[in-house]
């Protein structure tokens, strides 16, 4: 369902690291109303509910909801960092258009 480059799931790795409430949750990818676009994403770590999807990644586990899933379907999430920003990228086929931020989209 969503795929995490490698870099993303470093970096997810290293966040779980860092946050000592993180231990024995996983990673919730949601989407809310909001942003410039309509629709922006989020993370948080979370447990899963019984109607979440849970796909496993590279040494953790993403859950989505089921509103959001229809929204995340075939998403790439990349990570990257240069000398002005760094932060994560959503590559969305569903999404027909963004915002220059790309921390939301329009369906």
């Amino acid at each position: 369902m969503v795929v995490f480059s490698p870099s993303a799931i470093q970096h997810v790795k290293d966040l779980f690291e860092e946050d000592p409430g993180a231990h024995g949750k996983k990673l919730r990818l949601y989407v809310e109303g909001g942003g410039c676009a309509g629709f922006q994403y989020g993370f948080k770590f979370d447990d899963a509910g019984s109607d979440d999807a849970i796909s496993a990644q590279d040494g953790f586990e993403v859950i989505i909801d089921p509103m959001s899933s229809m929204y995340l379907a075939g998403v790439q999430v990349d990570y990257s960092e240069d000398l002005n920003s760094a932060g994560f990228q959503f590559l969305n086929p569903n999404a027909s258009g963004g915002c220059g931020c790309g921390k939301s989209f329009a369906v």
